[in-house]
């Protein structure tokens, strides 16, 4: 796809906060595993071009065919929209598995920030992955995320996702700490912990919702790293990336 029609395409999604899949697919005869996307943007948008597009570009160097999904946003965002979004995402690219090569067995949910609310969400029996008849991801793979609705949330992403007074039994559904299982997918986890805009508590609280609930987990904190980083290039957490595929690897 051209640059202008990408752009277009994003800057159209902002607006309407509708479904768009951005698509990252290694061409070269092989099949490969598959990586699914969620940026983040405190569901008000999806910021691709820090936490969509550059992961994506990583993982096809790293061999592994990507996606970026614009979910419902905004206005839109009331869930369980953006799950639903992330649902017909899984399906659109496991229907047209022959036709992009693609190896669907252990693919992996990426989320950052409200996209890791999304991600960790779409893990869970109660919010996720049953519930849309989808297969549950081999992985899924977690930076700086939003995971409480509780007191340690970020205010806009409760709001656009719940609304502004929420019940407390839609609090408890959708504080993700809250729902970890046993049978959660693997996690790798990470944060800054000079993060200004979603406290590093929640990555603190699913690390140990993970751990409680025996689920195969990692978790990396670095310190004077703030929010909203992407690949963290020439920052302490330089190299996030390459720990989370290894880990996602170890699972498959």
């Amino acid at each position: 796809m051209k640059l202008e029609l990408l752009i277009r395409k994003i800057k159209d999604n902002l607006h309407k906060g509708g479904y768009y899949l951005e698509k990252y697919i290694i061409n070269d005869g092989k099949k490969h595993p598959v990586a699914i996307i969620c940026p983040g943007g405190a569901y008000r948008f999806v910021a691709s071009f820090v936490e969509g597009m550059p992961y994506a570009r990583r993982l096809n160097k790293r061999g592994y065919s990507a996606f970026v999904v614009h979910y419902a946003c905004g206005k839109n965002a009331g869930y369980p929209a953006p799950q639903r979004d992330v649902a017909r995402a899984i399906k659109d690219i496991a229907a047209h598995s022959e036709e992009w090569n693609l190896d669907m067995e252990g693919y992996s949910l990426w989320g950052a920030s409200a996209g890791g609310h999304l991600a960790a969400s779409f893990g869970t029996t109660s919010m996720g992955y049953p519930l849309y008849d989808v297969p549950k991801p081999g992985a899924i793979i977690l930076s700086y995320p939003v995971i409480s609705m509780g007191e340690k949330t970020h205010p806009l992403t409760r709001e656009l996702l719940l609304g502004k007074n929420p019940s407390a039994d839609m609090i408890e559904l959708a504080s993700v700490e809250k729902q970890v299982t046993s049978d959660y997918p693997p996690t790798f986890v990470w944060c800054g912990l000079a993060d200004q805009v979603v406290d590093p508590d929640n990555s603190r609280m699913m690390a140990d919702a993970l751990k409680a609930a025996a689920v195969p987990h990692r978790f990396v904190s670095y310190d004077n790293v703030d929010h909203g980083v992407g690949l963290g290039e020439g920052l302490p957490c330089q190299g996030w990336i390459e720990k989370a595929v290894e880990f996602w690897e170890e699972q498959i």
